[in-house]
């Protein structure tokens, strides 16, 4: 059976649109719907049953949805174990946004070679609609996201609270300052509910950057000024390149990571285990910024 077909499916069954899907896989509206009933004539039952609202799996559909997620897990699998380097014994793949990288992924990469010599790891990044895909897909089975998406087969645990602190690229900064030397970063529809309460006057900058912590990189040589996670602008903090705003309110923004139910348990024990360590000493590299505002 052509996976092409399976991974259209679920994209369908997932978003409940064709239009949606289309999006997700790339591809035009019109090669969904292809792929959609080819698949069916190979199954000879309907999958969808289509309205202007959307796409509703029929009966036949849910029925074969359980089989397509086991189809491509156990095809992600069969790939994943054929490509294991030689000298290694079982693979394991880890996901994570781009803020969550530096001080906590490649750590806990650190942590579970040292408990696992013989596991070969990849690292990816990508964003949480990305991580949620490969997830769901099995070609990942540990992400870390600030907005994970929980789906069938997967297990979402909060990790911490992540600091969003407002930083300026010159000292002694405050929010008086900032009209005209401000960017707004779109860290989520909740950031955006807390920047609207608390920061009014910088509702409307006039410019947004939608790229999480790469906008470091921006303002860092401008004069200018956005909310950053703690943990990653403490290196930029400590160097001097930016400063606290000192009387900005801080916003409190949830770590969740992301399990694969089919996670080998010995992987997933230690996996659990060394992110709580891991989370101590973040933990404390948090509250060392927080206490300077």
């Amino acid at each position: 059976m052509d996976l092409t077909l399976i991974r259209t499916f679920i994209a369908v069954a997932n978003t409940g649109s064709f239009a949606a899907a289309s999006d997700r896989l790339f591809v035009t509206q019109s090669a969904v719907s292809l792929r959609v009933a080819r698949l069916e004539d190979q199954l000879g039952r309907p999958l969808f049953t289509r309205s202007k609202a959307g796409a509703e799996m029929t009966p036949a559909g849910r029925e074969f949805e359980p089989f397509a997620q086991l189809l491509i897990r156990n095809w992600e699998q069969a790939r994943q174990h054929v490509a294991i380097p030689e000298g290694f014994t079982r693979s394991l793949t880890i996901g994570a946004q781009t803020a969550l990288w530096p001080r906590l992924g490649f750590r806990w990469i650190d942590a579970l070679r040292m408990a696992f010599p013989d596991l070969s790891i990849r690292g990816e990044l990508g964003m949480p609609a990305n991580l949620t895909h490969s997830m769901t897909e099995g070609v990942m089975q540990i992400a870390l996201s600030y907005q994970p998406t929980l789906r069938q087969g997967l297990r979402v645990e909060k990790v911490t609270d992540e600091e969003l602190v407002l930083v300026a690229s010159w000292p002694d900064a405050t929010l008086a300052d900032l009209p005209g030397h401000y960017a707004y970063v779109d860290w989520s529809p909740e950031f955006q509910t807390f920047h609207h309460l608390h920061l009014p006057h910088l509702t409307n900058p006039g410019l947004t950057l939608d790229m999480g912590v790469l906008s470091a990189l921006y303002i860092v040589n401008r004069r200018c000024a956005a909310y950053l996670p703690a943990r990653y602008a403490k290196r930029f903090l400590d160097d001097g390149t930016l400063h606290l705003v000192h009387d900005a309110p801080v916003y409190g923004y949830p770590i969740w990571s992301v399990w694969r139910d089919d996670l080998d348990d010995d992987i997933a024990d230690v996996a659990h285990k060394t992110l709580k360590i891991l989370i101590d000493q973040f933990d404390t590299d948090v509250a060392g910024v927080i206490h300077k505002i």
